[in-house]
């Protein structure tokens, strides 16, 4: 029995069975060279679907925080609320797009997204440039230099609570990082660089550190990071003068608060996190990812902008996400059912969730 196979009849245990080393897992080379040669054609973005899918995503979602923060009514503040969190959601997601994407392909797009999304929600791309594209590299992935990947399956069960209430916090500790430490960090000897390597990436390992950036890369850097120093201290005077009512701010806060909660789950079961450090396959790392495919409906709104396809986008990074659903469609016809490719692919997210919380509860004391 091929260790892949042994993966799969794991995930579908209702225990945690003996593990398989993801280490130990080979390339599968006749579906990579399937993957390569059935996806070349899907490689071209298209701006038109970039533009149009952002724009109404931001437009819905900052409408709905402006009911939310102003309507009177509970009933529909709530509901509002909820087009907020979703709308901008999948308006901040695009972040992952442009990590990946040739600018010169999509003009402007990231300058756009910087001033719709990533200054305003204080999460801007630099954030996640330079670093996201660490996590693809072949001899980085789930090992102490990947700077997106934790052994969640084999930690401890309050490693969960934790990981998640420090998305609760993060519109807190952004506020803090651009309106208080960023001005800092011109006259204190030393922060400048504590906040390059340490506070400046959308990272979950905690012992990742970001080189200091040079030339244009510092300059856009430097730009983006004034911009939103100058909006969180704008924002930090405004509801300490009670400009912004302190209702509505908090009103705000938290609809950013589920908003990065929102995404710290889908990150929770992004990959099956098992790995140890130790350097794998393209097929293992695959492996290790989790595609959520229709007929799943949920996914569209916790997964975005291609993200349900998480795993097939680790085989092909460079294919955009309105390209990911042709893509699975390809492949899952021409693979036989006993290819790995199949085996990524998951009901939905209360599966994933209780399969992790069921493998750190085994890892108790």
């Amino acid at each position: 029995m091929n260790a892949s196979i042994s993966l799969d009849q794991r995930a579908a245990a209702p225990t945690i069975a003996p593990r398989v080393a993801l280490s130990s897992i080979a390339d599968d080379r006749a579906m990579l060279r399937t993957v390569a040669e059935l996806t070349r054609d899907l490689n071209a973005p298209r701006p038109l679907i970039y533009w149009t899918d952002f724009l109404l995503s931001a437009g819905v979602g900052y409408a709905g925080l402006a009911i939310a923060m102003t309507t009177p009514s509970l009933g529909l503040g709530l509901v509002a609320a909820l087009v907020a969190i979703l709308g901008l959601y999948r308006a901040g997601s695009f972040i992952h797009e442009i990590t990946h994407m040739r600018h010169a392909s999509v003009p402007g797009f990231r300058l756009g997204w910087n001033l719709i999304a990533g200054v305003p929600l204080l999460v801007p791309s630099f954030m996640y440039e330079g670093v996201h594209n660490l996590h693809h590299a072949r001899t980085r992935y789930g090992t102490v230099e990947d700077p997106e990947y934790l052994p969640l399956a084999l930690m401890k069960p309050w490693t969960l609570p934790v990981f998640i209430l420090t998305a609760l916090l993060a519109p807190i500790a952004l506020l803090v990082r651009f309106g208080v430490l960023s001005p800092l960090s011109l006259v204190v000897p030393g922060l400048r660089r504590t906040l390059i390597e340490r506070y400046s990436s959308l990272s979950i390992n905690p012992s990742f550190r970001r080189r200091m950036p040079e030339g244009e890369v510092a300059r856009q850097m430097l730009l983006l990071e004034i911009a939103c120093s100058v909006w969180a201290i704008t924002l930090i005077v405004l509801i300490a003068t009670g400009v912004l009512p302190l209702r509505q701010a908090a009103i705000f806060g938290a609809i950013l608060s589920v908003t990065y909660v929102l995404n710290q789950v889908r990150t929770l079961v992004a990959h099956l996190w098992e790995n140890e450090g130790e350097t794998m396959t393209v097929t293992a790392q695959y492996l290790d990812t989790v595609n959520v495919p229709p007929p799943a409906l949920l996914p569209v709104l916790w997964a975005p902008v291609g993200l349900r396809y998480h795993a097939l986008h680790h085989l092909i990074p460079g294919v955009p996400y309105h390209g990911l659903a042709e893509a699975h469609r390809r492949l899952s016809a021409a693979l036989a059912p006993e290819s790995p490719y199949h085996k990524a692919s998951y009901k939905g997210l209360p599966g994933l969730v209780s399969r992790l919380v069921r493998s750190t509860m085994g890892r108790r004391g």
